[in-house]
């Protein structure tokens, strides 16, 4: 692919994502401008769209992202041999800030999982031709991928999987159950934990695999929400082959290879804040609400309201000083673990927040426009603070490695499973 000249500042890069942009893409609505009553009011965190929508939606997700790739601008920080530039993490800030402007195809379904989860780990567990393989597929828009992680009895305690890999010659075979897979049922590769040594403590007897999706026994079946739509799956295995070489990692070495894809998820949901949602925060769109329903007079609710906007300009800055460490050639610490409890618990609030001065509005399609469609956001909330990592979880994580707090009690039996 013919890549543009490199750019030595981060000036000179924008310019020139900007050129590339003015070549391939209008330029987007005012976004900041906003009249109560106008444009589209949903609400949406999850898709509800009908299958043939969403699958058209995903067409123009691949071809948007092959025109990245084929300018440069598919995959920022990756490696050139892989159709990569070899640039920082800024850079990716930098072009996600410039695209904004424009009028764009919504890559979600490509990037959140695929490109900010699998990627990475493929690149730094995969043997050579499999990174030849899949990595500028994934970049390129040509595959999705999903994680085939949690099970009916591995979420929190993702160390509990129960799926099994035996080893019959230079296959693999894999029996079991995953759930909560999103985007299951539009990729073509996954990545799989498996239990490989049952007789090893738990997160030692883990490894790792990369399982094409359309291989025999690979069984992807839908999980309608309460929002309507149908982003999770549960993905079924059963007897299903897989080659040694797709193995990621050493064998009963698989809790390595999740901590990669983890630590790039908590990295992905913590710096999220785009799309209809976004609107959730807006002091613009929550003040016109509370003056459209003849609330803005209730002072309780305009301190909650307060309250609720100090909270995510907090968040906001948050995400400011990690793109100022990394301007500086640092590295991302904590931030954006806190980032991510924080924009699930604003979402959250901002959804309770409405439902209470909306009142039956919001459960009541009476077509009035800006009321009922906060309904989709507020049934998403109690996946807002489950998906990346558990609220429980992440607080002990940060309670522990951060503020060095003591550890919770452990009991004998789970001394012999810690890693």
């Amino acid at each position: 692919m013919g890549l543009l000249h490199e750019p030595h500042d981060l000036q000179d890069f924008a310019a020139e994502a900007r050129r590339f942009l003015d070549a391939h893409a209008a330029k987007a609505p005012d976004r900041t401008a906003f009249t109560w009553g106008e444009g589209d009011d949903s609400m949406a965190y999850f898709s509800s769209l009908p299958p043939e929508e969403e699958r058209a939606q995903v067409q123009r997700a691949r071809a948007w992202q092959r025109v990245r790739y084929e300018n440069g601008f598919g995959w920022i920080t990756g490696p050139p041999e892989y159709g990569g530039r070899g640039l920082t993490p800024v850079h990716d800030l930098v072009y996600d800030a410039v695209e904004s402007d424009y009028d764009v195809a919504d890559t979600g379904v490509l990037s959140v999982i695929g490109l900010g989860m699998i990627g990475p780990t493929v690149l730094t567990h995969a043997q050579p031709h499999i990174k030849d393989r899949w990595l500028p597929a994934l970049y390129r828009g040509d595959a999705i991928a999903c994680q085939l992680f949690s099970e009916p009895g591995a979420g929190s305690d993702l160390a509990s999987v129960a799926t099994r890999a035996v080893r019959e010659g230079e296959d693999w075979v894999l029996n079991g159950q995953k759930v909560w897979t999103s985007v299951a049922q539009h990729s073509q590769i996954g990545v799989a934990l498996t239990r490989t040594n049952p007789d090893a403590p738990k997160h030692r007897g883990i490894t790792a695999f990369l399982v094409p999706m359309d291989v025999p026994g690979v069984d992807v079946r839908p999980l309608r929400q309460m929002t309507g739509g149908a982003d999770f799956n549960e993905v079924f295995l059963t007897d299903v082959r897989i080659p040694d070489d797709h193995r990621l990692g050493e064998v009963d070495g698989g809790w390595s290879v999740a901590l990669t894809t983890l630590m790039n998820e908590r990295a992905t949901v913590g710096s999220e804040g785009a799309g209809p949602v976004a609107a959730a925060l807006s002091p613009d769109r929550l003040s016109a609400l509370m003056r459209a329903t003849w609330t803005w007079d209730d002072r309780a609710l305009r301190a909650r309201l307060a309250e609720l906007l100090v909270d995510a300009m907090a968040t906001e800055h948050l995400n400011t000083r990690a793109l100022r460490k990394l301007r500086g050639g640092g590295t991302p610490g904590p931030e954006m673990s806190v980032s991510k409890l924080m924009y699930g618990q604003n979402l959250t609030r901002a959804a309770h927040f409405v439902s209470d001065v909306l009142g039956p509005r919001i459960i009541a399609d009476t077509g009035r426009w800006g009321t009922y469609a906060w309904s989709e956001l507020l049934l998403a909330t109690p996946a807002l603070r489950i998906l990346g990592g558990t609220e429980e979880i992440m607080k002990n994580i940060l309670a522990e490695r951060v503020l060095g707090l003591p550890k919770e009690p452990v009991t004998a039996a789970a001394k012999e499973v810690r890693p």
